[in-house]
Formats: structure tokens, C-alpha cells, sequence
């Protein structure tokens, strides 16, 4: 039992580890990031403050949507996790902002491509330990719950959603976007197939 119990942290803290890197190559390809980083980085740029900043605030907003449609109480314990992310997010695009530049199409393209691809390893890897999801993922499994439709469904109506907010906040939009809009969900889906 104490075994199962280190084990769910340790997939929840390498989850997290993965995915906040995946989200900085995709922010760093300059061929636009997901939509809810997008979102993120347009309000830092528009507004002030840091990304991962932004991801904590938006998770607390999430958390009170989430505890409507669920007609419960509010999960805080996913503050946590958007709290983790967010400083996550934010070290990494400290640590990628000299390196990791990439500056031909064909490098902006692999930078993208990784980033994407770990992302969703990385998704999968923390929400397979089942402890506090992010308040974005946490509603793509409530939408799931409520449609009775799968993974790739909410993953993408989320996205479509976070990307009409990231438009609005003229947040990095590109092309890398477009393939995370029809690519992120089926990622996602085949990490979450592999557990």
C-alpha cells in the first residue's frame, strides 16, 4: 500500500516534469504554441505577469467552473498541481531562453514536434496517477463524463475554446497550433491507451 501510494507521486511529479517541457519547446518553436499555452503567453505579453503565472490564475477560474458542473465542492488540490506547472512552465522558459532558439523552419518544426509529442506522454503519465489534475484536464474529464464522448472530443473542444480566448489576447498562433488542435487529442489518447 505505501509502495502504491510513493509510486502515484512519483508519476505524478515526472508527469508534470514532461509536460512543462513539452509546453516550453512548443512556446519556444515560434511556430505556435497550444492553445491554452497561447492563451497563456497572450496575457503575459497583454496584460503582465509571468506564463505560469497566468496558468495559476486561470486554474483557479477552471476550478470554480469545474465545481459548477459538477455540483461539488471545489477541488483546490488542483491549485496545486497548476501551481507546479506554472512554476514549471516559467523555469523552463528561463532555462530555453539562450539555448533553445531555433531559427530555420526545419528546427522550428522538430522543436514543435517534440514538445507536442511530450506533452501528451506527459499528460498521460500524471493523469494515469490520478492525484490532482490540472483544472484544464480535470474539465476535459468532466465534458468526457457529461457527452459521454471520448478523450479526443473534449481534449479538442477544449482546445477550440482556449483557442477562440488565445485569438482574443493575440497570443502566439501558428501553424504548430492548428496541428496541436488536431494532433494534441489523439496524442494524448494513444499515451492513455499505452498505461
Amino acid at each position: 500500500m505505501i509502495r502504491l501510494g510513493a509510486t502515484k507521486y512519483i508519476y505524478y511529479g515526472l508527469g508534470i516534469f514532461i509536460l512543462t517541457l513539452g509546453a516550453s519547446f512548443t512556446i519556444q518553436s515560434g511556430l505556435g504554441a497550444s492553445p491554452f499555452d497561447a492563451l497563456l503567453v497572450g496575457l503575459s505579453l497583454k496584460v503582465g505577469l509571468t506564463v505560469g503565472s497566468w496558468e495559476i490564475i486561470i486554474a483557479l477560474i477552471l476550478i470554480g467552473c469545474n465545481s459548477l458542473l459538477k455540483r461539488q465542492r471545489p477541488e483546490l488540490l488542483g491549485l496545486l498541481t497548476a501551481l507546479i506547472t506554472g512554476l514549471g512552465i516559467d523555469t523552463w522558459l528561463f532555462l530555453w531562453r539562450h539555448l533553445l532558439i531555433p531559427e530555420l523552419w526545419f528546427s522550428k518544426l522538430v522543436c514543435f514536434g517534440i514538445g507536442i509529442i511530450v506533452i501528451g506522454l506527459g499528460s498521460a503519465i500524471y493523469l494515469y496517477a490520478n492525484f490532482a489534475p490540472m483544472p484544464v484536464d480535470r474539465l476535459m474529464l468532466i465534458i468526457r463524463e457529461l457527452t459521454g464522448m471520448s478523450i479526443l472530443f473534449s481534449r479538442t473542444f477544449i482546445y477550440l475554446l482556449f483557442l477562440t480566448m488565445a485569438v482574443i489576447f493575440h497570443g502566439p498562433i501558428g501553424v504548430g497550433t492548428l496541428f496541436t488542435v488536431c494532433l494534441g487529442g489523439p496524442i494524448l489518447s494513444c499515451f492513455m491507451r499505452l498505461k
